[in-house]
């Protein structure tokens, strides 16, 4: 839709044309409409949008036009708005507003969901029981299958999802069965007969990550999540899933440009706060990118003899942080998927080894035939040349057991990423490189 025909018929209240509009659209892409517009406007669309699409609209919006709305919202408006958000969204909407709007919708929560909510809001940070919802469809072992289908019809209206059912005995998870099952199968069947045993679950303050790769591996809809008695207490949903690893690939990308992460968008962080965000890590770099200019001084004394060492520095320096950078990228990466792990050490830096070898080879090759070509001088070609292969060895290796390091030591492998990696090879190749130089020219 467009924002400027959308936005003229506001200002004209076409208020019945508006309506119809909106009734057709996904409530994602309203979101996004919505997210154009100005504060006045964006209240008085929403006003327009069908009750049985508000909630959805509002759970895709961003938290700033969550809070503008809410801000504005009559009494009558939120509570009706509350009533259809799902659990985990409340819980989602409560983590990111100022308090005075936590206060006042809290006030419009009834009680039961209110206590629902205060627990969610318990449980640690990047947890799965902060992201699940306790909206799911419960059966019993004994029931038929048209009994079940007779429960979820009534009940599950309220459920935010009715694909997966599962079977509970007191409060323990026994089985799970799908709505495929119940659908295709004979009404008479108990579910007992019917339901799975062989279950997967995360504990409540299992990590949201862990979460995200049992999705992924065994492509699952939805997670029971359990608690430490082993009761079960709610799920986790594939979009919430998809949520965290969105959130969580954004964070790292963020770490791996040194840049403090946020969980704002571009566009409603501040410029102050995105300098905030960027200030302590170049800091840090450029601090310790000091300790590479104080061992180029050390060797002023080479420069002043042959002043062309000080050409291919820069050279030195870029092949190595690049090529650590590969290998941290690689690496992190493995970590992510759960492919590669701290136990994978000396495997990963042998196969490392390796490859620099190969890539330092041709490298190293083809800077020193340059070298021949343009200096004709076979002696400093072969102190590139060997330069080379020791950086690129060195910056492999560097960037494969800094991740894995930090994964052993609980910190982010994102860290050890491309600007503190680069900051340590500048420093080992200005060693490796004064160091043959000054052997073979005996400086």
């Amino acid at each position: 839709m467009d924002k400027e025909i959308f936005t003229n018929l506001l200002l004209a209240k076409e208020f019945k044309a508006v309506r119809s509009i909106l009734r057709v659209m996904n409530a994602v892409d309203i979101a996004s409409l919505l997210s154009q517009l100005h504060d006045r406007e964006l209240v008085q669309a929403f006003r327009l949008i069908p009750k049985d699409q508000a909630a959805d609209v509002f759970a895709n919006m961003s938290n700033s036009m969550q809070a503008k709305l809410v801000s504005v919202f009559t009494e009558n408006e939120l509570k009706e708005l509350l009533d259809d958000l799902y659990m985990d969204d409340t819980v989602d909407l409560l983590e990111d507003l100022p308090a005075n709007l936590v206060t006042r919708i809290l006030e419009n929560i009834q009680p039961d969901k209110r206590n629902m909510i205060n627990q969610i809001l318990n449980y640690p940070e990047d947890s799965a029981g902060s992201i699940m919802t306790t909206e799911y469809v419960s059966l019993k072992k004994t029931m038929t299958v048209a009994e079940a289908m007779a429960h979820i019809k009534v009940t599950g209206i309220h459920k935010e999802t009715i694909y997966t059912c599962y079977v509970l005995e007191g409060r323990k998870l026994i089985g799970i069965v799908s709505a495929k099952d119940l659908m295709t199968m004979d009404d008479n069947m108990e579910i007992s007969q019917l339901m799975e045993t062989e279950i997967k679950s995360v504990n409540t303050h299992d990590d949201q990550e862990q979460v995200v790769r049992l999705f992924s591996k065994y492509d699952l809809l939805a997670l029971p999540v359990l608690d430490m008695d082993g009761c079960m207490v709610g799920i986790v949903t594939i979009d919430d899933a998809m949520d965290v690893m969105e959130d969580e690939a954004t964070e790292d990308i963020a770490i791996m440009a040194a840049v403090s992460p946020s969980e704002k968008t571009y566009f409603d962080t501040s410029v102050f706060e995105h300098a905030k965000n960027r200030i302590p890590w170049l800091l840090v770099l450029m601090l310790s990118a000091s300790v590479t200019g104080a061992i180029i001084s050390r060797y002023e004394e080479a420069f002043q003899a042959i002043p062309i060492l000080v050409s291919f520095i820069p050279m030195l320096m870029d092949t190595g942080g690049n090529c650590g950078s590969q290998s941290s990228t690689l690496i992190t990466r493995g970590i992510a998927l759960d492919e590669v792990h701290f136990s994978d050490l000396f495997r990963v830096m042998f196969k490392e080894f390796r490859i620099a070898l190969i890539v330092s080879a041709v490298l190293a090759l083809a800077n020193g035939l340059r070298i021949l070509l343009m200096y004709d001088n076979p002696g400093l070609a072969l102190v590139i040349s060997l330069s080379l292969v020791g950086t690129i060895i060195i910056a492999k290796l560097i960037g494969c057991v800094l991740p894995l390091l930090a994964v052993k030591v609980k910190l982010d492998p994102a860290i050890m990423a491309s600007p503190i990696i680069t900051t340590l090879v500048d420093t080992c190749s200005i060693i490796i490189y004064f160091g043959i130089a000054t052997r073979m020219f005996n400086l």
